[in-house]
């Protein structure tokens, strides 16, 4: 499925009013699992899983595929899905609304290649393996939504 842009207006209108249906990526990868640092709210500065919207009439499996190829340009293998989440920030990308509602079905994915090229993009300014097992200090910081998914994946133990 190709783009499916959004009026600036309409998406104010759906964050604004609507939950957010889309995907989340526990990526595995030989060396660890793979994270990105987010580049924009409502996540900013923090290590998180990629993910991203679904689109009108896509399927999640397509999403999953579609999503990874385009925040880290690789192709992965659908493991097992984790389901569905509920994520509220306080703070949104759009001045003037006060919060984003997400309603995300979580994957575990693996990496198709052995050792894939990691590139920032627009959304991150880094992505980056982090070997298992993951130090429970650096678990322990980051967000309780990325927490979830790494515990429903078996990457880390509950914090």
């Amino acid at each position: 499925m190709s783009e499916c842009p959004i009026e600036d207006t309409t998406w104010e209108t759906i964050v604004r009013h609507v939950p957010i249906v889309s995907v989340d990526l526990v990526v595995r990868h030989e060396d660890g699992v793979i994270l990105a640092k987010w580049n924009n709210a409502p996540a900013r500065g923090r290590w998180s899983v990629p993910g991203g919207r679904v689109h009108k009439g896509e399927s999640f499996t397509d999403a999953v595929h579609r999503i990874a190829d385009a925040e880290i340009s690789i192709d992965v293998v659908i493991k097992d899905r984790l389901g569905a989440c509920e994520h509220q920030y306080d703070v949104a990308d759009i001045d003037g609304v006060d919060g984003k509602y997400y309603i995300p079905i979580g994957f575990s994915v693996a990496a198709a290649e052995p050792r894939p090229e990691l590139e920032s993009d627009d959304q991150h300014t880094e992505f980056q393996i982090f070997k298992q097992p993951i130090e429970d200090a650096f678990a322990a910081e980051l967000h309780p939504y990325v927490q979830t998914y790494l515990v429903d994946a078996g990457i880390i133990e509950s914090i």
